[in-house]
């Protein structure tokens, strides 16, 4: 292995740690608007939000040795995995940052709607439904690289995909109560989470 690689798994980790710091302010310092009412909440969306942790738990918890890279002996593929983990971690902060300025008082962890409640359909929900949830699995993908095993990242997204689809599931049910055929059209034309995926 060549010197400068050497230090790839290093920097690929304090990349995705400044990442999880953005990652967190993003919702700690996020400007509050007043909360409004509830109009509608579904608590039972915390099963989902409980599986979307315990696939963060799994990569965290079940690394590989720290600073060392996740396909060892192959250059290109551990430069390939490098800039994949930096770029899911940078684009998810990114992402996330955008999708809770455009919910504003609609943002929440479970599944509510509130009084006057309005359809995202702006910025990053023009490009799918529920783009936090597709920063969430960036940040999961990106920190898997950096430190985890691939075959606990692949059981982490596997969990973390079960997770969000009961999230998705109890949410959107809350949409059509509401928007009815304008959610249905949004919908339609809109990936729910990975464009050509789902």
């Amino acid at each position: 292995m060549t010197i400068t690689l050497e230090f790839v798994p290093t920097v690929v980790f304090l990349i995705v740690m400044l990442c999880w710091f953005a990652f967190a302010a993003v919702f700690i310092f996020r400007k509050q608007p007043p909360p409004g009412p509830d109009k509608k909440r579904d608590r039972s969306s915390i099963s989902g939000v409980a599986l979307q942790a315990l696939a963060y738990a799994l990569v965290w918890s079940i690394h590989r040795r720290f600073f060392s890279p996740i396909v060892p002996g192959i250059e290109w593929l551990e430069l390939l995995t490098a800039a994949i983990a930096i770029a899911a971690a940078i684009g998810s902060v990114l992402l996330i940052m955008t999708a809770v300025k455009t919910l504003g008082k609609e943002w929440s962890i479970t599944a509510r709607m509130v009084e006057d409640h309005r359809l995202a359909t702006k910025g990053p929900y023009a490009h799918v439904r529920h783009p936090i949830y597709t920063g969430m699995l960036g940040m999961l993908v990106a920190t898997g690289l950096a430190i985890s095993h691939w075959m606990v990242l692949v059981a982490a997204i596997v969990v973390f995909a079960i997770g969000t689809l009961i999230r998705v599931r109890i949410e959107e049910r809350l949409l059509r109560e509401t928007f009815g055929p304008r959610f249905e059209e949004y919908a339609r034309q809109v990936p729910a989470v990975i464009p050509g995926i789902f």
